[in-house]
């Protein structure tokens, strides 16, 4: 089961962005735009998923998978007339990412199609980054080739593991032996490439998860994710780990899995640019960065989420209820919030604390007083916090030198107790 929805105020008409959003942020008109496309259809749903995903590909006219370029086409240009009527400023999109679900569920013209919408509705920016999520066994050459023609310049596959127990215990599909296969079909046909991994799956050893390490390394994608499993509650993987049918990962399993990772990837010449993420200099995704750097984005597709200055939108999630909407000419938006100053100033350090450049600690202001120190300087409220954070090792000592906080790989462990220590 997907989790709940945000409870916010909806939309004030039919097609009208809020008030908030109509008086745009003082930087709006620089600030980049991407967008991102929800195609909510999977052909299995794995039990540790929680996303907002279907298997029903016929669920009725508008949200069966043949009609969602069609109203997914409504989604974006009501959007791109909310924005308009709106005042905000047009911007060229730098990044689409289109995401799941399964997108390749979908055939590739159809892929390449939402490309057109956004062209059409929004403009792409000449060096636009266009990604496509994949399952191994979705996609073959032909699929690739034509994606590539169509606009997209990155593809990621969901490996997860190299280890077919492991694989299992997901409920993954693929067979492990395809995603080489895979990787080399889009290096040919152009596309930049991104293998997803997850680590801490119940029954995976250590010897497990240094075979899909190795199986990584010798593919030589151009950029890697890893993340630790989250057994999300409600899941079919929760009832599973509450019946004691699967054993409850570990966090200190977790992080041994995570420094392997780190010192595996580091030693093939990948950098970590997130807490989560690896690349070859210069295959950084984009996309992803604009979501930690605070880029406005619309997000369409059902349950997708949408970020224009101040404000977040969450649309509606169930296809039909989504399609509904569009079809007697709604924007599909179940509810918005305004993201206070306070919030925003906390996401922002939560947020950049993740990147290899982390923060500037002379832009952290006093909670107590509502204001930095001075331009350039260590705000003297944080000394003691900064200090106890490079004795503890959780900072580097060089960078907060130079005033900036970044974590060492003890510190990516621990980033939400660097984001306390950096917010009281």
């Amino acid at each position: 089961m997907s989790p709940a929805q945000p409870v916010g105020e909806p939309l004030p008409g039919r097609g009208e962005l809020p008030a908030r959003v109509a008086a745009p942020a003082p930087d709006q008109s620089t600030r980049p735009f991407s967008v991102y496309l929800h195609v909510p259809y999977c052909r299995v749903r794995c039990g540790y998923c929680d996303f907002n995903t279907y298997t029903n590909l016929s669920m009725g006219q508008g949200a069966s998978a043949e009609d969602f370029v069609g109203t997914l086409a409504g989604e974006l240009r009501a959007a791109r007339r909310a924005m308009d009527a709106a005042g905000l400023p047009v911007r060229q999109v730098q990044t689409v990412f289109v995401g799941g679900g399964t997108p390749t569920m979908l055939p590739a013209s159809d892929l390449v199609g939402m490309l057109d919408l956004v062209r059409e509705c929004f403009g792409l920016a000449p060096d636009v980054e266009v990604t496509t999520e994949a399952n191994p066994d979705s996609v073959d050459e032909a699929d690739l080739v034509a994606l590539a023609q169509g606009g997209f310049t990155r593809v990621s596959f969901g490996m997860q593991s190299a280890v077919p127990h492991v694989l299992k215990v997901l409920e993954r599909t693929h067979e492990p032996a395809r995603v080489p296969h895979v990787v080399e079909w889009a290096r040919r046909a152009g596309l930049s490439t991104s293998l997803d991994l997850i680590y801490g799956a119940p029954g995976e050893s250590l010897e497990d998860w240094q075979r899909s390490l190795d199986a990584v390394t010798r593919i030589g994608p151009d950029h890697v994710s890893a993340y630790a499993l989250v057994i999300e509650e409600g899941t079919r993987m929760w009832g599973q780990v509450s019946r004691g049918e699967l054993p409850m990962p570990e966090d200190d399993d977790e992080a041994t899995k995570y420094e392997m990772v780190d010192a595996a990837l580091g030693q093939a010449g990948y950098e970590w640019y997130e807490i989560s993420n690896w690349a070859r200099p210069g295959s950084e995704c984009r996309h992803n960065q604009a979501y930690w750097l605070d880029w406005d984005w619309w997000g369409a597709g059902p349950g997708a989420h949408s970020h224009l200055g101040d404000v977040r939108l969450w649309n509606t999630k169930h296809p039909v209820a989504w399609a509904g909407q569009i079809t007697t000419g709604h924007l599909p938006v179940a509810g918005h919030e305004v993201i206070d100053a306070d919030s925003r100033e906390l996401e922002r350090i939560m947020l950049g604390i993740r990147l290899r450049e982390g923060i500037e600690l002379a832009g952290l202001a006093d909670p107590s007083a509502g204001s930095a120190d001075g331009a350039g300087a260590m705000p003297s409220h944080l000394v003691p916090a900064v200090a106890g954070l490079v004795a503890d090792g959780l900072l580097d000592a060089g960078a907060a030198m130079r005033g900036r906080a970044v974590l060492t790989l003890r510190g990516r462990l621990m980033a939400d107790t660097v984001t306390r220590a950096l917010t009281q």
